[in-house]
């Protein structure tokens, strides 16, 4: 596809979102106007216990949907959805996966916590029921999708960039029933540590994940990426605090403290570490630059 016909596309998206943000609320996911033709689509997902959700979609012309791969694909802070997606495209169409991106927009999901954190807890630290968390439309728009496009895959991968790698790898240690076969977090700004010893939210004490489930994460398929070029400590979006600056300086060190991390872990526990870094030279914090470089990853 494209550069010129991805940006018409992604301007006709944004177009249609904002004539279907007009209709009722009520409105659900059988939309009779949904055209699940391979290429782009959008629609809403309203199907779970949370608010409704525009979703973007992109089926590669040449893929076979009830056997391609399926990428949940996890948008950055500015929550561009479309734009995230625009970058993946060609990389879909040369490796043969579907993409999916939900949008956790800030009209209805403005803080961090509601989407970075998934949403497990209040303002007030109290933990929220498990179906209202972000984290839960995954699944729940999975097996829509699958009813949508007659897939029979029964699971699939969840990457996400800079925020979008905060609810990823966040998704990985919190969830406990999950068909996510394996993560991609990429570029992430700053992390919750796989490690019950340091506090939640830069660790997992006082979370509510368990030893075991920590263990689990742990043995699971998890690919770190790292653009090796992501290291710039004044970046005007990195977190700084003292939780977060005690992880790197930057964001490449702070993946890499990351990963170290969970693999100590591992060994500590006695546990098989399931869990793979890959450093993409020459990238800083660009998602394209990760997807270009990451679509083997996808299966």
């Amino acid at each position: 596809m494209t550069v010129l016909i991805r940006s018409i596309l992604v301007m006709l998206g944004v177009l249609c979102f904002g004539a279907y943000a007009k209709d009722s609320a009520t409105e659900n996911t059988e939309q009779a106007g949904v055209d699940w033709t391979p290429g782009l689509t959008h629609m809403y997902f309203s199907d779970w216990a949370g608010p409704r959700i525009p979703v973007w979609v992109y089926v590669p012309p040449t893929v076979d949907t009830e056997t391609a791969p399926v990428l949940f694909m996890m948008h950055g802070a500015k929550r561009g959805a479309a734009r995230y997606l625009s970058e993946w495209d060609q990389v879909a169409d040369r490796d043969g996966f579907i993409v999916v991106a939900p949008e956790f927009n800030r009209e209805t999901f403005p803080k961090s916590r509601q989407y970075q954190r998934g949403n497990v807890f209040d303002a007030e630290g109290a933990e929220i029921p498990e179906s209202e968390w972000t984290f839960s439309a995954i699944e729940a728009i999975f097996d829509h999708l699958k009813q949508q496009l007659g897939s029979k895959q029964q699971r699939y991968t969840l990457y996400g960039h800079s925020a979008g790698s905060q609810f990823a790898h966040r998704y990985l240690l919190f969830v406990e029933q999950t068909r996510a076969k394996r993560f991609l977090p990429a570029n992430a700004g700053w992390y919750t540590f796989a490690d019950l010893d340091i506090d939640y939210p830069y660790g997992l004490k006082g979370s509510g994940v368990s030893e075991s489930q920590l263990k689990a994460a742990l043995q699971k398929d998890v690919v770190v990426l790292l653009g090796n070029k992501d290291n710039n400590p004044n970046h005007n979006s990195l977190k700084r605090s003292g939780g977060a600056d005690a992880q790197g300086p930057h964001r490449y060190a702070r993946g890499l403290a990351f990963y170290e991390n969970a693999r100590k872990n591992a060994k500590e526990y006695g546990v098989p570490f399931g869990w793979t870094l890959r450093v993409i030279d020459g990238v800083a914090h660009k998602n394209g630059g990760i997807a270009a470089a990451s679509g083997d990853l996808v299966r």
